[in-house]
């Protein structure tokens, strides 16, 4: 783009050096997990996203717990509700996310998530920068399914930047949800 101002010419040039090209992935070609109570829909990993970001699709049944409080050092996690209501905790505060609603949780952040009580939820996430978090997802579901051992994810937070911490105001919402 050019511009002229008191009769001097600047030029500002627009580049992208990016080292990955554009990623597309089709609804019906793009890899599920699922456990009991979730199906999560991956859609593109830091491998793909040259390490940018990483971002996946969860539906969850109604009543369904979808995340312990944790947080994260190094990403900031978003959250888009596309359908339904969720019901998070950041910090120590819960408030619910309804459709339309986005949320953006910065590192160091303790945050918890779940389908809002007696409702199902819809949620896009977005991981900046990525961390290769398909394979937590994946994991997850096998731990959900009882296909692998628990300490596993416990044993994976350095790997997937993903840290979980005691909440008291998360245990005592969970604890009115039954």
């Amino acid at each position: 783009m050019t511009t002229k101002t008191n009769e001097t010419t600047q030029t500002t040039q627009t580049t992208q050096n990016a080292d990955f090209g554009p990623v597309l992935t089709r609804a019906a070609d793009a890899e599920t997990t699922r456990d009991p109570s979730s199906v999560m829909t991956l859609l593109a990993d830091s491998g793909h996203t040259g390490g940018r970001l990483t971002s996946y699709r969860s539906t969850f049944a109604e009543g369904a717990v979808g995340a312990p409080a944790h947080l994260h050092t190094k990403a900031s996690e978003m959250f888009f509700v596309i359908d339904g209501a969720l019901q998070v905790l950041v910090g120590e505060e819960i408030t619910v996310l309804e459709a339309g609603d986005f949320l953006l949780v910065p590192p160091h952040t303790p945050h918890a998530f779940a389908a809002a009580p007696g409702r199902t939820a819809d949620v896009l996430f977005v991981f900046t920068p990525g961390a290769g978090r398909f394979d937590y997802l994946r994991l997850l579901g096998r731990v959900m399914r009882g296909e692998a051992d628990p300490q596993e994810i416990k044993d994976s937070s350095e790997r997937f930047d993903n840290h979980y911490v005691d909440s008291p105001a998360w245990r005592e919402a969970l604890a009115a949800r039954s």
